[in-house]
């Protein structure tokens, strides 16, 4: 569907230009990963590049849908509240060394486009924005490096700023700079120059610009140089045709840091300047990002455990990813290993909390983690399953909420030509229970079969504490009041938790039942679990009791009935 124009640059234009950033994304991401060698040759960029973007887009679409009533025209949000969304989502999603330089760089332009609390800002407005996004994404990485994102936002920058015209002129010009800078990057990097690659990172800020370009004159504009630096003999930045060999170690080879350490941070200023020197002097491609209190950290280390425990002492660290670029992956060889045999089968899960990550890990099962009012997107569900490297794959979503994103996840991976089936689980009890019958050797239809009847067998429930007052179907609760859900409804209120989960407990049970399964939350009272099975032990008989710690999971208590 052809876009409408954006004149200026209102709420409207940052929601139009975080969608066409997404889907040009979305359409260079395969090329942008194939030529992705610096930092490290792990060719991720490009979908790093789109799982943060999809965050932004996800955050900006939330504050549309809360500002339906309206705090601006028409029902829309104001610009800063549009820009600010956007910033938060992209800061919270970052993934990757160049997701995390985009989401400052998306960063910095929200911080001028919200100044004043305009409703919305002119050519000026955007040059000034380009130029603060540039400037703020270069002093976030610790050692900038010439010939990388960072070079390519300052030329978009620096041709913005010298055009004269309307908001389309303006965004022509900085995607014409950027354009000319991406060529120009194999000249500035050497290890681009022996691949024959442009910068991935900046490829990938040409497509976000040309998706700026689109927002305000309609026009997709010809990214010019494209993924491979060198066609016809001849070099787009100019120079003589160089051999594409593949690329010689760049200290992130198998002389390079081990782990990749990605996480959020609650901390102060002080010691997040604290943290940068700290981490520093542990690793290297570190960026740090953000503000006001929360902060995505980036860098690459020998020693994991003491990258998070710097965190540790800094702030309250969490949302922590960790990959290891060990033996099997192509940052130890310099990316030139044969690609790896498929597995026949894998599952794909989505876990609440660490300690049920754990349990699915160990069960086999490729996991991403749904931190509380933190739903994974549908672009990190296909990234999973890329992961699981398998022909046949079972995706449990483990939620009722993300049976779209899952089935939209399932449909992207199954275009890619890998075989997918979505078990429509809606609690991650019920993912147990299809993972305790899943069987690799049987054939597919069967397992999948096999699985879907043990986790439609598993009724489930949960105990959690109420927010707000609400009206539910078991009457009016307080904020504070302790609810006993079963099958995603209120059937229990009451004070205590102990006993408002044995009440919750005692009705699953009146149906009948063999197997009880409890998953404890970092936040459910001493002692609630040895009261529940000796609940369970005192009035069924030859019903049996498993107990997990499911780590910081949102609820207080999960329970199955099998």
């Amino acid at each position: 569907m052809p876009q409408v124009p954006q004149t200026f640059f209102d709420a409207l234009a940052v929601r139009t230009w975080c969608g066409l950033a997404l889907r040009a994304l979305g359409r260079a991401r395969e090329e942008i990963d194939a030529i992705n060698v610096y930092p490290v040759a792990d060719g991720d960029t490009g979908t790093n590049l789109y799982l943060t973007m999809e965050s932004a887009v996800t955050a900006v679409e939330a504050v549309f849908t809360g500002h339906a009533a309206g705090s601006g025209p028409d029902g829309t949000p104001s610009l800063a509240d549009a820009a600010r969304a956007m910033a938060h989502g992209a800061l919270i999603g970052a993934r990757g060394n160049s997701g995390t330089i985009l989401a400052q760089l998306l960063r910095g332009m929200a911080q001028v486009l919200a100044e004043g609390e305009s409703p919305r800002t002119d050519a000026e407005g955007l040059r000034l924005a380009l130029r603060h996004a540039a400037d703020s994404a270069r002093r976030a990485v610790a050692h900038p490096v010439e010939g990388t994102v960072l070079s390519v936002a300052s030329a978009a920058a620096e041709a913005a700023e010298a055009a004269e015209g309307d908001c389309g002129t303006v965004a022509r010009a900085a995607h014409r700079g950027a354009c000319t800078a991406l060529a120009a990057t194999p000249g500035q990097l050497a290890v681009l120059a022996r691949a024959g690659v442009v910068d991935a990172g900046g490829r990938g800020l040409v497509a976000v610009l040309a998706a700026l370009v689109e927002t305000f004159t309609g026009e997709i504009p010809v990214s010019e140089g494209g993924g491979r630096a060198f066609a016809g003999g001849s070099s787009l930045a100019g120079g003589p045709p160089v051999s594409e060999e593949p690329c010689a170690d760049d200290g992130h080879g198998s002389g390079g840091p081990a782990f990749e350490v990605i996480y959020l941070l609650e901390a102060e200023d002080a010691a997040v300047d604290r943290l940068r020197r700290r981490l520093d002097g542990l690793g290297d491609s570190l960026v740090v990002v953000g503000g006001d209190g929360l902060w995505n950290v980036h860098v690459h280390v020998d020693d994991a455990g003491a990258a998070v425990e710097a965190g540790v002492e800094a702030g309250r660290p969490y949302r922590i990813r960790i990959t290891h670029f060990g033996a099997d992956d192509v940052h130890a060889r310099g990316g030139e290993r044969a690609p790896r045999e498929r597995v026949q089968r894998a599952v794909v899960a989505v876990v609440p909390g660490e300690g049920l990550a754990g349990l699915y890990t160990e069960a086999g099962a490729t996991t991403v983690l749904a931190r509380p009012g933190e739903p994974p997107a549908s672009g990190e569900l296909v990234q999973a399953v890329r992961r699981a490297h398998a022909r046949e794959v079972v995706l449990l979503p483990n939620d009722a909420d993300l049976r779209h994103t899952a089935a939209a996840a399932a449909e992207q991976a199954r275009a890619e030509g890998i075989r997918v089936a979505l078990i429509p689980t809606r609690s991650a009890v019920q993912g147990i229970a299809a993972l305790a019958v899943h069987e690799p050797e049987r054939r597919f239809d069967e397992d999948v079969v096999s699985m879907t009847s043990a986790a439609g067998a598993t009724r489930y429930a949960e105990v959690a504490v109420a927010e707000r007052q609400s009206w539910t179907m078991a009457g009016i609760c307080q904020a504070g009041d302790v609810l006993g859900l079963i099958e995603g409804d209120v059937a229990v209120i009451g004070a205590d938790v102990t006993a408002t989960a044995e009440t919750v407990l005692d009705r699953m049970l009146a149906a009948g039942g063999e197997l009880v399964t409890l998953v404890l939350g970092d936040e459910a009272p001493e002692g609630v679990a040895e009261r529940l099975e000796a609940r369970v032990r005192e009035a069924y008989l030859a019903v049996d009791t498993v107990v997990y710690h499911g780590g910081r999971q949102g609820a207080l208590l999960l329970i199955g009935v099998e």
